[in-house]
C-alpha cells in the first residue's frame, strides 16, 4: 500500500508542483473570460425614447458584457439627456420652457438645442421655409402633436392666417456666442419633432463611438445611422416601408455604410375628414396638411440630423419641386408616390443608393418608417 501511493506521488515532479498553481490560476482566468466575453457576433439593445423606441444593433464579437452594460448606459444617458431638453410633452423640459418665454430677453439655451436650431435654420433656409421648427401652432390646429386639438376639427382661415404670422423661423435669432436664442415675436413656439430624433441618432453614434465601437447600426423612430460593417461583413441593410397603414411590409433595402438615413412618411400618423386625408405634416407657408399624393421620402445623408430635416422638407416641397431640389443640393432621395387608385410608384435622386425590392421585414438590420 505504502509502495503504490509513492508511486502515483511520483507523478507530479517537483517541477510540476511548483507550476501547478500557476496553471490554476491561467485555468481559473480563462474560465473568467468564456463567461465574460459575449457570444454572439451580433448583439442587440434597446428601450424607449422621445415617445417612441430605439435600437441598436452592434457588431460586438471579442466584446465583453462590461462592454455592453457601459454602451447601454452611454446610450441611455444621451437619450434621456436630449428628450430633457427637446421634448414637447414635458412641460419642464428646455424646449417647453422656451416655449412658454414670452419676453424680447435672450433665452439660455443648451450647446445641443441650439446646434439643432442652426441646422433647422440651414435646411429652412435651402428649401424657402418649407422646413420651419415654428410650425408647432398649425399642427396642433389641425389636431396633431402636443397640445393639440381633437381631430377632425378643421381650422377656419381666418384662425390659420392669425396663426400663420407666428410662423416663421426668422422670427428666431441664435446667438452661438451668448449661447441663447431670442423671439422676435413673443408668441412663436418651436415644435423639434422632425429633427430631434435625427439628432440623438448622431448622439448616440458619437457616444458609441468615444467606447471605441465601430460596427453598429442605430435606430430611434425610424431613423438610422450606420457605421462600419455589420457581422459577417458587407454593409448593414436598411428597409424602406412600404407606405400601408393596414400593415407593416418592406418595400425595399438599402445598403449604409457610414451614412443615416431618414424617412417622413404620411401613412402612421393622419385621419380622414369629408373624404379628404389630413396627414401630421403641414406646409408652414400654406398652412395646410401636405398632398397625399407624397406617401414618403428617405433621404440619405452622412448625418442623421440633416437627413430627418430634409426628409421632412422634401415631403412638404412634394413629388415635383421636391425631387428637383434634391437634385440641385445633390441629395440622396428615394419618393414614394401614391395614385389615386392606392398604387405606388418610386423615384430615386442619382445620389440615391440602389433599392432592392424585398418583401420580408427580416431581410433588413433595421426596417422602421419614420414619423417626421
Amino acid at each position: 500500500m505504502t509502495s503504490g501511493s509513492s508511486g502515483r506521488a511520483q507523478l507530479l515532479t517537483p517541477r510540476a508542483r511548483a507550476l501547478l498553481p500557476v496553471f490554476l490560476v491561467i485555468l481559473v482566468a480563462l474560465s473568467l473570460r468564456q463567461l465574460w466575453c459575449v457570444a454572439p457576433a451580433r448583439v442587440v439593445l434597446s428601450g424607449p425614447t422621445m415617445g417612441t423606441t430605439w435600437s441598436v444593433t452592434l457588431g460586438a464579437t471579442g466584446r465583453s458584457r462590461a462592454d455592453l452594460t457601459r454602451a447601454q448606459a452611454a446610450i441611455e444617458a444621451r437619450l434621456a439627456a436630449i428628450d430633457g431638453l427637446m421634448s414637447t410633452w414635458d412641460p419642464d423640459s428646455e424646449l417647453s420652457r422656451f416655449n412658454r418665454h414670452r419676453s424680447g430677453e435672450p433665452f439660455p439655451l443648451s450647446a445641443e438645442t441650439l446646434e439643432v436650431l442652426r441646422v433647422a435654420r440651414e435646411v429652412g433656409e435651402r428649401t424657402g421655409g418649407a422646413f420651419d421648427v415654428t410650425v408647432r401652432p398649425l399642427v396642433a390646429a389641425w389636431g396633431f402633436g402636443a397640445g393639440a386639438r381633437a381631430p377632425g376639427n378643421a381650422p377656419e382661415p381666418a384662425e390659420l392666417a392669425a396663426l400663420r404670422r407666428h410662423v416663421d423661423f426668422r422670427l428666431l435669432e441664435l446667438d452661438p456666442v451668448g449661447a441663447s436664442v431670442r423671439k422676435r415675436d413673443p408668441e412663436v413656439t418651436c415644435d423639434l419633432s422632425a429633427i430631434a430624433k435625427g439628432f440623438a441618432v448622431d448622439e448616440v453614434t458619437r457616444a458609441l463611438v468615444a467606447l471605441d465601437w465601430g460596427d453598429f447600426l442605430v435606430e430611434i423612430g425610424g431613423e438610422v445611422r450606420a457605421l462600419g460593417q455589420r457581422p459577417g461583413d458587407g454593409a448593414w441593410r436598411v428597409g424602406i416601408e412600404r407606405p400601408d397603414e393596414t400593415g407593416r411590409a418592406v418595400q425595399g433595402v438599402v445598403a449604409l455604410s457610414d451614412r443615416a438615413m431618414a424617412t417622413s412618411g404620411d401613412y402612421r400618423s393622419f385621419y380622414e375628414e369629408g373624404g379628404r386625408r389630413r396627414t401630421h405634416i403641414i406646409d408652414p407657408r400654406s398652412g395646410q396638411p401636405v398632398d397625399p399624393g407624397l406617401a414618403s421620402v428617405s433621404v440619405v445623408h452622412r448625418e442623421a440630423v440633416f437627413a430627418d430635416a430634409w426628409a421632412t422638407a422634401l415631403a412638404v416641397l412634394g413629388p415635383e419641386e421636391g425631387f428637383a431640389l434634391a437634385e440641385a443640393e445633390s441629395l440622396g432621395a428615394h419618393f414614394i408616390l401614391r395614385d389615386r387608385h392606392g398604387a405606388f410608384e418610386t423615384r430615386s435622386t442619382r445620389a440615391f443608393p440602389p433599392v432592392h425590392t424585398e418583401r420580408d421585414p427580416r431581410a433588413a438590420d433595421a426596417s422602421r418608417p419614420g414619423t417626421d
